[in-house]
């Protein structure tokens, strides 16, 4: 039996986003627990779908002891704030230097950039190996938009990825990554014998990345295929450009015991990525050639057409409380209409003030400054209200505990719109279901995010139409400002680019 050190901190940033993430907002709960230390952190994570909460029940049943640091996370946004990192890394850095162990486990995002730190995932792995030393052995499981840096590779002795889009294999994840952890354990490494990457030469557009359908998901097949023989493991971190790092984009990862084979699948693999390169496209459609294509197809349909208002996605960044498409759907008279979950504290408190049935004269959205971004003042109808607590009920969220603050459903003509007071992606039917609306029974729905609103709405959509509207989580990469030399060259080599999670 070892002791395991098991630990997290996730976040993914987009240097274009409007907020950056603060000590606060790790420390609140969204659609995920808080900031947790010790036993609070089983607790919080207990059931989750969580690679923290995956990796510790796989762990468990290896017959190992968890020594739990501490777990948290914020919502994507703007950069880390130095405040936020380092108290955070030092509380797990006090509680890691004060207790014996034999390995270490952490949950990561991989694309963590903070107003210091270019790599925030990198240097929080590096503090670890020095306080633990290099004969302990160190893993990590990442997001599959992790943006793998040569250090973060240097310092971990195995990274293991997540192979699905939506991220609905997150606990499963971290399992993987306690098993190839329990390798080296059982075979006394502190490292592989063999470790191969390799990085494409191109952008994958997350926005098209879903692993529902190709290229992605016979890209993930492949992958599970190459996993055998002296191959203990094998990934594909696809990137966040938007975190604006030189070393974005997709990385392939290979582990094992044999250099020939382990070089031989990260070639194979790379090559099928490549050979892919023109098939991560799709059609993009801007709000007023959106909302005609779905109320056409909404004719005709068994289910609701799906708007993924996909640049205000807060999983990429967005601050979730732009309203054009709202604008747009109001404009046409849709008729059951859905929209959300718009974000705007001061819209939910002003209709939990009138209460139920009231008409309330507000400015909605627009608060963030974004450019494009202004809000929509108009009458609504307060239909219901909400504390914004509730259980997700989707695969991806998995009964996770959610906190959206003071929440509301308005309506104006036939549209209705759910209204939160945080930027928390729409990932979730329980988001709409709480406040009484049936999300199925809708024509169209306009939700703010841009794939993993799959996971739970993909078996009741009859289409999903993929909309540019205002938001910091561009689609086209080619239109972004990046600093980075790397970046701008292949944002402007004709691959378009997006970014979401």
């Amino acid at each position: 039996m070892a002791r395991v050190a098991v630990g997290g901190m996730q976040h993914e940033t987009n240097v274009f986003g409007p907020y950056p993430a603060t000590f606060a907002v790790f420390a609140a709960r969204d659609e995920w627990p808080p900031l947790c230390r010790g036993e609070r952190m089983l607790e919080e994570v207990d059931g989750m779908n969580l690679p923290v909460t995956g990796a510790i029940d796989r762990l468990r049943a290896l017959g190992h002891e968890v020594v739990p640091l501490l777990w948290c996370s914020a919502t994507p946004s703007a950069q880390v704030t130095e405040d936020a990192f380092e108290r955070i890394s030092a509380m797990m850095l006090e509680t890691l230097s004060s207790t014996s162990v034999d390995a270490v486990l952490l949950d990561l995002h991989g694309a963590m950039v903070c107003e210091h730190l270019a790599d925030g995932d990198g240097e929080l792995l590096r503090r670890i190996r020095a306080c633990v030393g290099d004969a302990t052995p160190i893993a990590a499981c990442l997001d599959l938009h992790a943006n793998v840096s040569e250090q973060m590779v240097a310092e971990s002795s195995l990274l293991e990825v997540y192979r699905t889009y939506p991220h609905v294999d997150m606990a499963a994840s971290g399992a993987r990554c306690a098993d190839l952890l329990e390798l080296l354990l059982q075979n006394g490494l502190a490292r592989f014998p063999a470790v191969a990457t390799r990085r494409t030469d191109f952008l994958i557009p997350p926005v098209f990345g879903c692993t529902l359908v190709d290229p992605a998901g016979a890209i993930y097949n492949y992958l599970r295929e190459l996993i055998q023989g002296e191959v203990a493991g094998l990934s594909l971190a696809c990137g966040f450009p938007l975190s604006d790092v030189p070393e974005a984009g997709p990385v392939v990862l290979a582990y094992g015991f044999d250099r020939l084979a382990v070089a031989r699948a990260a070639d194979d693999l790379l090559a099928d990525i490549e050979r892919r390169e023109a098939d991560f496209k799709g059609r993009l459609y801007g709000v007023a050639e959106a909302v005609s294509e779905a109320i056409r197809l909404s004719a005709a349909a068994s289910g609701p057409i799906i708007l993924a208002d996909s640049q205000d996605n807060p999983g990429g960044g967005g601050s979730g409380d732009t309203t054009e498409i709202l604008r747009e759907l109001v404009a046409k008279d849709v008729q059951r209409a859905l929209v959300g979950v718009i974000n705007d504290a001061a819209a939910a408190a002003k209709a939990h003030q009138a209460g139920l049935d009231a008409t309330i004269t507000i400015s909605l959205g627009g608060k963030s400054g974004l450019p494009g971004n202004t809000p929509f003042k108009a009458d609504f109808q307060v239909l219901a209200l909400s504390d914004g607590r509730f259980r997700a009920t989707g695969p991806m969220l998995a009964g996770a505990a959610m906190d959206f603050g003071p929440t509301a459903l308005l309506a104006i003509g036939g549209v209705r719109i759910a209204v939160g007071s945080r930027a928390i992606q729409t990932m979730d039917q329980s988001m709409f279901r709480h406040l009484g609306v049936e999300p199925c029974e809708q024509c169209i729905i306009a939700v703010k995010s841009s794939v993993h609103f799959r996971n739970d709405f993909q078996d009741c959509a009859a289409a999903v139409l993929s909309v540019i509207a205002p938001g910091p989580v561009s689609v086209d990469l080619a239109t972004v400002p990046f600093s980075d030399p790397r970046l701008l060259r292949l944002a402007q080599k004709g691959v378009k680019s997006a970014s979401m999670s």
